[in-house]
């Protein structure tokens, strides 16, 4: 049935495709769909390739330039990418781009440490220099891993402003020295009830310093209120990481929650900020497919695990877009196990009972789709089909297993970008090629 229904899809998306050319025309249409939103969710079916960071760049850009959005919020750990906000507005603590994108060292550092952010970085710093300060465009990240890189963060802000309350948080944050610099390590031992956890410990710390907001910032205006929300934020990661790495051994849909629930505080908590100098605030948000995309529409949302995308959809209805990336072949920049070196590897060709399949049947290499409800080619491609989705870890042996789910693709996006054959990112570092053995799966894929 599925097979027979195909074609008949493939022609719908034909007519309606808007195929990209590399002209700057190429995304009219979709900006003219995302009308007046304020908020952009550009995904990606992988964390390695480089025409979806470069096509995301292009849509972003436009869209700071000719509809005034003010933020570029990304899957990204906040002390690292806040790093990169402070040169793009103008910071003189780094000389230059690769210097500011120098916090990524975590795996998988390909994701910000490549030839694609480092030219948006630079593109972002060049534009932000003709605006006035309250305008410039920020660069923010939404995760939660940096749990001892966040736990300095808040020291080194309090060491400045409040000596007294730097002893104190101390002195709380020393319930985590005993597990080491792996926070798995602390996950691991208080998730199994091991060692006592250092939850306590972290709530208290971020009251505190929410009871300290007003007197922090009172001390010198707007770069005062800055300020304390990098360090306040950073201590609601050491709490909600905290959480995260306790329960990630309990299993993975209560982990997977906790972390998209974060990222969606995290964006709420982003625009409550700079509400008080624009308003309404604009953002786009990069993060892969599976974190923007609607899990209602999807397997993973079944079996119980929400979303960014569901939870901004939840909030903000008509007034985001959720836009996403497929591929039918190509190469990309993944592991072969969690926290292993980068390899360039070959990404088979999708299966024919997929989205992408039927994408590559349409014989348009590269086009964007709006799905509009009530249009025939979004009827089309609301049938439940496999959907691929590569996140840093690539097992081409356990390609079905491993790296495809089944969504209802019209529910899941308002709009898609496809990309019929695709080429890796290139990492600031070099990489290896891939081996011709991969081992079977030992860590989630990291989506």
């Amino acid at each position: 049935m599925l097979n027979a229904i195909i074609p008949i899809v493939s022609d719908l998306v034909r007519d309606a495709a808007h195929p990209l050319t590399g002209l700057p025309t190429d995304y009219d249409a979709l900006l003219e769909f995302v009308g007046d939103a304020r908020f952009v969710l550009l995904g990606e079916a992988s964390h390695g390739t480089h025409e979806f960071y470069r096509e995301r760049i292009r849509i972003t850009q436009r869209l700071i330039r000719e509809k005034g959005f003010a933020a570029v919020a990304v899957e990204a750990d906040w002390p690292d990418a806040y790093r990169v906000n402070r040169y793009v507005q103008g910071g003189n603590v780094d000389v230059d781009a690769v210097e500011a994108l120098s916090g990524f060292r975590r795996f998988p550092a390909w994701m910000w440490r490549n030839a694609d952010v480092l030219d948006f970085i630079g593109w972002l710093r060049t534009h932000n220099d003709y605006l006035e300060p309250a305008r410039k465009v920020g660069f923010y990240g939404l995760d939660l891993y940096s749990l001892h890189t966040s736990i300095g963060a808040v020291l080194s802000y309090l060491d400045r402003v409040d000596p007294d309350a730097a002893h104190r948080a101390r002195v709380r944050y020393g319930c985590f020295e005993q597990f080491g610099e792996d926070p798995q390590n602390y996950g691991y031992a208080a998730g199994l009830g091991l060692r006592p956890d250092c939850e306590t410990e972290a709530v208290a710390q971020l009251v505190d310093m929410q009871q300290s907001a007003i007197d922090y910032a009172r001390k010198d205006g707007w770069s005062a209120m800055e300020h304390f929300f990098d360090a306040w934020q950073n201590a609601h990661v050491v709490k909600d990481a905290e959480q995260y790495y306790r329960t990630m051994f309990r299993g993975r849909i209560s982990s997977w929650n906790l972390r998209d629930q974060h990222m969606a505080e995290t964006l709420d908590a982003l625009v409550e900020h700079l509400e008080r100098e624009h308003q309404p605030v604009k953002v786009v948000i990069w993060a892969h497919n599976s974190h923007l995309g609607d899990a209602r529409a999807t397997q993973m949302g079944q079996a119980g695990e929400l979303n960014v995308g569901q939870l901004v959809r939840e909030k903000y209805r008509r007034d985001c877009r959720l836009i996403g990336f497929t591929t039918y072949t190509g190469t990309v920049t993944a592991a072969s196990e969690w926290d292993a070196p980068a390899e360039r590897k070959q990404v088979r060709k999708a299966r024919p009972d997929s989205y992408e399949g039927l994408f590559h049947q349409v014989g348009i290499p590269a086009f964007s789709l709006t799905l509009e409800a009530g249009t025939r080619v979004a009827g089309g491609l609301r049938e439940p089909m496999l959907e691929r989705a590569i996140g840093v870890v690539y097992l081409p042996q356990s390609e079905l297993s491993s790296h495809y789910f089944r969504a209802r693709l019209a529910d899941q996006f308002d709009a898609i970008i496809h990309i019929d054959s695709t080429r890796a990112v290139e990492p600031l570092e070099a990489i290896a090629e891939a081996g011709a053995g991969e081992p079977a799966e030992t860590f989630p894929s990291g989506v």
